[in-house]
């Protein structure tokens, strides 16, 4: 499978790329564990003359294809992990891998960076720089953007483009924001440490299980009473592990959960809000907690500048650009906009459930046209940056 030539042919393009698609979904796997799918990635890339960087990384890839050798550097990013969950979609090209699914779309996001990697390699005599291409591990756990950086693979890049796909929108809907538009995305863990003793006589222990549930309860008032209503703040408990029998009270419990936030400095105050409530309550019944706070990536930020130029090319290409609200959901892509300037954009793909449903879908006519819109959008990136540039040292004699 693969093209041994790039090909400016759509119908031949569109067909590659779908079955790109289905090929990492008949084989998903799940974050810093994408093998095959970075050797799949290498080869589709090679195949088309395409540079692959050498960079340390055990799993993702980093392409580029370099135009004009003095020009600057803008980067479009893909992520290629999939989802601990069994797939229920029926079709040819189901998941293979039991429990494991591209439940996120990730397969589409790669399809799309590969097709705007062939078309900026036929493009490649016009374009005023070099077009790294990030195709990303471990994004669902919150930090495989982490580990591109550290690669050095993003050094000297300029400007940054990242997508999601969205099955709640159809077709050639382009939805985008400037500013704030996912969340902090945090874990917490609790530990609590009672006192054991047989449930007939629970005087003679330290419940941790009431205790749990009075902790479950409090944390919502971080919510409802110690945030304005106008912030946006969710905290939610997740997963309760205490005892194994019903005649014995245990002696620990363990609670675990996340807390998202849209506001930095607002994320910023609730550990300790939520380190207050466990002292609070286990000191109150004479036991023992624990916070284990496991902060994940911040909220991603578009560029304003660059959010309106994305959105100009989106309608170029024929896209119908809405404004979208913000989402408590998490992206890892707001990594790199700690340090480079750019913007995150959704892409309808109508599909009939969302992300991460078992049954999730998407309708493959998105493909070509969001491959198009990449190659786009870093072509005429580039140009802008090259003529900003030269605008800026031009000096009239």
């Amino acid at each position: 499978m693969g093209l041994n030539i790039v090909t400016d042919n759509k119908n031949e393009l569109e067909s590659h790329l779908i079955d790109v698609r289905r090929n990492l979904h008949a084989e998903p796997e799940l974050s810093n564990l994408e093998i095959k799918t970075s050797k799949k990635i290498k080869k589709w890339l090679k195949n088309a003359g395409i540079s692959v960087l050498d960079v340390p990384l055990k799993t993702g890839v980093i392409g580029e294809v370099r135009g004009q050798s003095d020009g600057p550097v803008v980067a479009i990013r893909a992520d290629i992990d999939a989802l601990p969950i069994n797939e229920e979609a029926v079709s040819p090209f189901q998941s293979n891998i039991p429990g494991i699914m591209h439940a996120c779309g990730h397969d589409f996001h790669t399809a799309v960076i590969i097709g705007a990697a062939y078309l900026l390699k036929n493009r490649q005599d016009r374009i005023k720089g070099t077009v790294r291409l990030v195709f990303q591990p471990a994004e669902e756990t919150g930090h495989g953007a982490k580990s591109i950086i550290a690669s050095g693979g993003l050094e000297g890049v300029e400007a940054i483009f990242g997508l999601h796909n969205d099955p709640l929108s159809e077709v050639g809907v382009f939805g985008v924001k400037d500013g704030v538009l996912t969340a902090g995305v945090d874990r917490f863990e609790i530990n609590i440490k009672g006192k054991g003793s047989h449930a007939a006589r629970p005087q003679e222990g330290i419940d941790p299980i009431v205790i749990a549930a009075e902790i479950i309860s409090r944390l919502q008032s971080i919510v409802s009473r110690q945030t304005k209503p106008s912030e946006s703040v969710v905290i939610s408990v997740t997963q309760i592990r205490s005892g194994n029998t019903w005649n014995v009270i245990p002696e620990t419990a363990y609670l675990e959960g996340t807390v998202r936030t849209l506001k930095e400095e607002i994320r910023q105050t609730i550990p300790e809000k939520i380190e207050r409530v466990i002292k609070g309550i286990t000191e109150t019944y004479g036991a023992v907690g624990e916070l284990v706070w496991h902060a994940g990536p911040p909220s991603v930020n578009n560029d304003p500048e660059w959010t309106n130029f994305a959105s100009h090319i989106a309608e170029s290409n024929g896209y119908k650009v809405v404004e979208i609200e913000p989402t408590s959901g998490g992206e890892d892509f707001s990594f790199y906009q700690q340090s480079i300037r750019g913007a995150f954009v959704n892409i309808g793909v109508a599909g009939e459930y969302g992300l991460h449903h078992p049954k999730y879908t998407l309708n493959e006519e998105a493909i070509l046209p969001s491959a198009y819109y990449f190659a786009d959008l870093a072509e005429r990136a580039l140009n802008k940056i090259y003529a900003d540039k030269l605008a800026k040292d031009y000096k009239p004699s």
